[in-house]
């Protein structure tokens, strides 16, 4: 059993397929990155894996849970870092955390416990009193990594944990990232257009273009496959050289989403 597996998924709105047909497995307490360009389909992917969409036709389990019929064994296998920022400012740090241990059930005897431990983990237990308004991006961003990781997910899924930040702090949360990974054997789900992060940290890559996956394997394996020296290097030659327009697709997406809700698709 995978802890993600996919078969011949596809997601439709109205005429527009945003993701084709896709079929890919992701190990037990492995890195797993999803690369595209803006507008490929890997938003609405992140978003059926999640159960916040369903999928049109084919198949998604998580940690063996099938997604379209188990969606609530499902959530409590996950956590998520959201690409847009999702804190409460006028919270602070603790309180960010405490609301969410709430929601997501964590035994009341365990909350303060394991706030404290993944607040340290992220070297934010002395701002804990601190309101999430005073923060930088690089300290919010570890906070949402630890909300993420509070009520033990098999599976955390990261949409672009590093966008906007500098180096030292991507190069920072990272080692947060992989040691975590390797201490609690969680398995990682996460895009990035830092393809040096994907080249440095992921076990198994695959790249998805026009909704459909055009490649998978090592790094080094799609290196070999594309000829070439670096992973930015392959991306390119395996999606092309054209710039993306994200804001556009991103219209038509939401364009044809809603003439779908209308229609009760």
């Amino acid at each position: 059993m995978y802890a993600i597996e996919t078969k011949e998924l596809t997601k439709k709105f109205g005429s527009l397929t945003a993701v084709d047909n896709i079929s890919f497995q992701v190990k037990h307490g492995s890195i797993f990155a999803f690369l595209g360009p803006n507008g490929a389909g890997k938003s609405t992917t992140i978003k059926m894996l999640t159960t916040l969409l369903s999928p049109t036709s084919g198949m998604v389990t998580l940690n063996g849970f099938d997604v379209s019929k188990d969606s609530n064994e499902v959530r409590r296998n996950f956590g998520i870092v959201f690409q847009d920022p999702s804190l409460d400012d006028d919270l602070t740090a603790y309180e960010n955390m405490e609301l969410h241990a709430v929601l997501y059930k964590v035994p009341q005897n365990e909350i303060k416990e394991r706030i404290e431990q993944l607040l340290n983990f992220v070297e934010l237990w002395d701002r804990r009193d601190n309101l999430v308004k005073t923060f930088s991006g690089g300290m919010k961003r570890r906070l949402e990594i630890a909300r993420g990781l509070l009520h033990h997910p098999k599976i955390l899924f990261l949409d672009e944990p590093t966008i906007g930040l500098d180096p030292q702090t991507r190069n920072h949360i990272w080692s947060y990232l992989i040691k975590m990974n390797k201490e609690e054997g969680t398995t990682i789900f996460v895009t990035t257009h830092y393809m040096e992060e994907a080249d440095k940290v992921a076990d198994q890559i695959a790249i998805i273009d026009h909704g459909k996956i055009v490649a998978q394997g090592t790094s080094a394996e799609l290196k070999e496959k594309t000829k070439t020296q670096s992973l930015e290097e392959a991306f390119i030659a395996l999606t092309g050289h054209e710039i993306r327009h994200e804001e556009a697709a991103k219209g038509l997406h939401m364009r044809h989403w809603r003439s779908a809700a209308r229609r009760g698709s």
